[in-house]
């Protein structure tokens, strides 16, 4: 990897894209930014250790360039929550900005995107993994070294959460079932992921593989140099606990900004 390019994550001021860009400037990577307009000041401490620029992933001309000499491009946005009476579908939240990245990617000269989506478990919906699988098919269709991250349900380290949640992240680490189903879909802190992430946008040899949260915490484990906690914590909630493991999904789940209204 030549680090002197730089990784360009779609999705800074948000809690996913913010973790992954604190963990790539541990492992000694440049990083840049892409905001939502309006987003400048949830950057926090990275706004002086990244270079950042806003676009909207939902109209494409306002991406041109953007991924120019970057190594390669982390694509975070998306959502568990749609809302078509305000045109918000699954389609366009997860595939459409997807979509508008990829081709970015494309007229840039940028090869290797990496795309945050989402792993299949019975409480994840079913709507939102087909937009997520859409979004993968079409990486791979436009020719790009696609890399897929089929992340589980997130959480911050310290979080209440409800019991089920903890004993599948608990029950989904412990070898043979980590090797298994449970393996992929158990949920993992926002932590593992972002090292995970971080290392494989880094890996020149990964072009083309599909990533579960078994080889997210495989590659969190490899030593660092660096820690990559820089304060991001404008981003934490300390959340309750909730009477039902489905309540709070949608905090929990890979997402970015969301879209204002206007049709795809």
């Amino acid at each position: 990897m030549r680090k002197s390019r730089g990784i360009l994550v779609i999705g800074g001021g948000t809690f996913l894209g913010d973790n992954i860009a604190a963990a790539l400037l541990a492992e000694g990577s440049k990083v840049s930014l892409l905001l939502r307009p309006g987003a400048e000041e949830k950057l926090g401490p990275l706004a002086q250790q990244t270079r950042w620029s806003t676009a909207d992933v939902w109209n494409p001309a306002s991406l041109r360039g953007k991924a120019r000499n970057h190594a390669a491009v982390i694509h975070t946005v998306g959502s568990l929550t749609a809302d078509p009476s305000r045109g918000l579908s699954f389609e366009r939240l997860n595939f459409v900005s997807a979509r508008n990245v990829a081709n970015m990617c494309v007229s840039d000269g940028v090869e290797r995107m990496i795309l945050i989506s989402g792993a299949s478990a019975p409480w994840v919906n079913r709507a939102y993994i087909q937009s997520k699988r859409k979004a993968e098919s079409y990486l791979n269709r436009v020719g790009l070294q696609a890399i897929i991250v089929r992340a589980p349900l997130l959480y911050l380290p310290g979080q209440r959460r409800p019991l089920f949640y903890q004993a599948m992240s608990l029950i989904g680490a412990i070898p043979p079932l980590s090797w298994l189903y449970l393996g992929r879909i158990a949920p993992i802190s926002i932590d593992i992921l972002a090292r995970g992430v971080a290392r494989i946008a880094l890996d020149e040899t990964l072009a083309g593989s599909v990533h579960y949260a078994r080889d997210l915490r495989r590659l969190a484990r490899r030593p660092a140099g660096l820690s990559p906690s820089i304060g991001l914590d404008q981003h934490s909630s300390s959340g309750e606990e909730d009477d039902s493991p489905f309540d709070s999904l949608d905090e929990e789940l890979p997402f970015g900004w969301s879209p204002r209204n206007e049709p795809p």
